[in-house]
């Protein structure tokens, strides 16, 4: 059955109600795969992973076979409360929707739906991914071999909605779309003390502040004001009391950038700086950098030049957009596999990951439609 605008809306609400968080998505796994043993099975082969268990596969077979072409959607919701008042909130207290993961698989089964009532020319992989918000579900997948054999993709496409986009609106881009994050803990180990006798003392909140002030000139003075990093530290956490000198300090941050050379670059003067200040203050800082799969998400030119064109020459909404500093593990996929992601408009009125993100509904449609396109387009008039 090919999903009517009002059953992809239905589907998309009852998603809406049980969100869970990253490799918890149990129940989500079960209500898609039922769904998906609704429509016609000739061309249809489900694949579940015993390693990565709230995944999901569908793979539609093609008739002439020249490709095999991935789509991502992404499963998990946020730790976020609430606060649209909806008729169809979320039922788990305390998790949410909020970055609008509901309407990517519901997108997803909608195309998907297409092609299982009109047979494909191509192989279509499905991928519906656990843990995009933490743990790198798509790193995950792709280290298990979940894409070798089989159900080996040659290039990869996904979506994000997009809060501020106008309803339906496509928005892509050549180059990076979205920037790679890596997370940064720092210990800093100096000698704790009386607050009267700082000279017997090595105080680790001095040393973390000189640490987080030089860091930050990392980004002021040592990269191209014409390119793109951040460094952010957003928790500090030292001492006991007023009266006593820290002997340590926890400092928690991201850094962000958009082409993995720059993220590199960072990591590097981090840890040039941390040396430094050991040597400078006779103290120990520990570092730890944790990125997993969150690299930057690169397009594609080759693909995404042809997704642009089709967009453009088709009767979906276009945008040509500018890259942004969110993070999306969909960019460790693109950087094994080429392949294009895009933003949907969805003209909410809260911000993504806020407690009252509200996607319009009306894009699921839009989305689907201009994809489903794009597909049929990519493998009848391109070449093989």
């Amino acid at each position: 059955m090919v999903l009517t605008e009002d059953e992809l809306i239905e589907i998309r609400r009852n998603l809406h109600q049980i969100p869970e968080l990253a490799l918890q998505e149990n129940e989500t796994h079960r209500y898609l795969k039922s769904i998906v043993q609704k429509f016609p099975q000739d061309h249809l082969k489900i694949k579940e992973v015993s390693e990565l268990p709230t995944a999901l596969l569908v793979k539609v077979s093609g008739s002439d076979p020249h490709r095999t072409i991935g789509y991502r959607a992404d499963m998990d919701a946020l730790p976020v409360t609430e606060k649209n008042g909806l008729l169809y909130a979320s039922k788990h207290p305390g998790v949410m929707h909020a970055c609008g993961h509901d309407l990517h698989m519901t997108v997803a089964l909608g195309i998907l739906s297409y092609f299982s009532e009109h047979q494909p020319k191509d192989n279509l992989v499905f991928f519906f991914q656990p843990a995009e918000e933490s743990e790198s579900g798509g790193r995950q997948a792709y280290d298990l071999g979940v894409f070798n054999g089989e159900y080996q993709v040659d290039e990869f496409y996904g979506l994000h909605d997009n809060a501020e986009l106008g309803s339906g609106v496509i928005g892509c881009r050549n180059g990076t779309l979205f920037a790679g994050t890596t997370e940064v803990n720092v210990t800093v180990h100096g000698t704790s003390g009386h607050a009267a006798y700082p000279h017997e003392a090595n105080d680790a909140i001095v040393i973390a502040s000189n640490f987080i002030s030089q860091v930050q000139t990392i980004i002021s003075r040592n990269i191209d004001p014409t390119k793109c990093g951040v460094i952010t530290f957003g928790k500090l956490k030292a001492g006991t009391i007023r009266n006593v000198i820290a002997g340590t300090a926890r400092i928690e941050g991201t850094i962000r950038g958009l082409t993995q050379d720059m993220i590199e670059f960072i990591r590097k003067r981090i840890v040039e700086v941390a040396h430094g200040l050991e040597v400078s203050f006779n103290a120990t800082i520990n570092l730890e950098f944790n990125q997993g799969g969150y690299y930057p998400v690169e397009n594609n030119s080759k693909l995404t030049t042809k997704f642009i064109n089709y967009m453009k020459q088709s009767n979906a909404k276009y945008q040509d957009m500018e890259p942004a500093m969110t993070g999306e593990d969909f960019g460790y996929l693109l950087n094994k596999i080429p392949g294009t992601m895009f933003w949907l408009g969805v003209d909410s009125p809260g911000s993504l990951h806020s407690a009252d993100f509200l996607p319009n509904e009306k894009a699921i449609k839009d989305g689907v439609e201009a994809f489903t396109g794009f597909l049929n387009y990519r493998m009848n008039s391109e070449e093989k």
